[in-house]
């Protein structure tokens, strides 16, 4: 091997090994930009999710369906974008469940307008119940408000109302956490003895960002999630 092509080897042996040390050291085990991207996990699937009319890019990743995360660029325009999440199905009676609970913990941006929510069906999605853990921004809940009322381990704003294809029943936290337990059966239990639901089969339990706008880009992450029943 003459001279140059020694010197043209070691270059391209450089330039390979920057490469290499320029990649994520971090980097996720899955990630989609499609915005019907989903992962399953552990009895959990991530979905990105981005559903609604008018939306930007929005990259999801996630090492594990219990850490996940998004970077959305949503315009800042009325209505929903997207609703990345990690879903568990549960797929019994409200009655035939002895415990229905849920541990999160989220990092989230200081700016935009999202909210971090769960969202929960029943009877065929018939039924969507949806608690809201903090929310950011011009968001609001559909229907009007009912109550306030302490269920679950919080405190809450209890709207009702319809979108159209399904019942809504909204539980917006009153004041902003970014972690916490939730007692999900005690919640379903307080719907059904209102009389505002019945014995309904539980579908999916979700956790996400229900994201309006996130102009110039911003980061969501759950560092954690489990939802967990008897």
């Amino acid at each position: 091997m003459n001279r140059t092509w020694k010197t043209l080897v070691a270059l391209v042996t450089l330039l390979a090994a920057s490469a290499v040390a320029a990649l994520p050291a971090s980097a996720a085990t899955w990630e989609s930009g499609d915005k019907w991207g989903s992962w399953s996990n552990g009895g959990y699937t991530v979905r990105n999710n981005v559903w609604g009319g008018g939306a930007g890019p929005q990259t999801i990743w996630a090492n594990s369906s219990s850490n996940w995360g998004v970077w959305a660029n949503h315009p800042n325009t009325g209505g929903v974008k997207s609703y990345p999440h990690a879903g568990k199905a549960i797929n019994k009676k409200i009655s035939a469940l002895g415990t229905l609970s849920s541990r999160f913990d989220v990092s989230r941006p200081g700016s935009g307008a999202y909210a971090t929510a769960y969202d929960i069906w029943a009877g065929n999605n018939a039924y969507e119940i949806m608690l809201w853990m903090n929310k950011q921004g011009a968001v609001g809940a559909i229907g009007s408000k009912q109550t306030t009322v302490s269920v679950g381990g919080h405190t809450w704003d209890v709207y009702r109302g319809s979108n159209g294809a399904n019942e809504v029943f909204s539980f917006l936290r009153t004041s902003n956490t970014n972690a916490g337990t939730v007692d999900l059966k005690a919640v379903m239990n307080w719907i059904r003895n209102r009389g505002w639901i019945g014995d309904a089969t539980m579908g999916e339990v979700q956790f996400g960002f229900e994201i309006t706008s996130s102009s110039g880009g911003l980061n969501f992450t759950t560092n954690s999630y489990s939802v967990t029943s008897s």
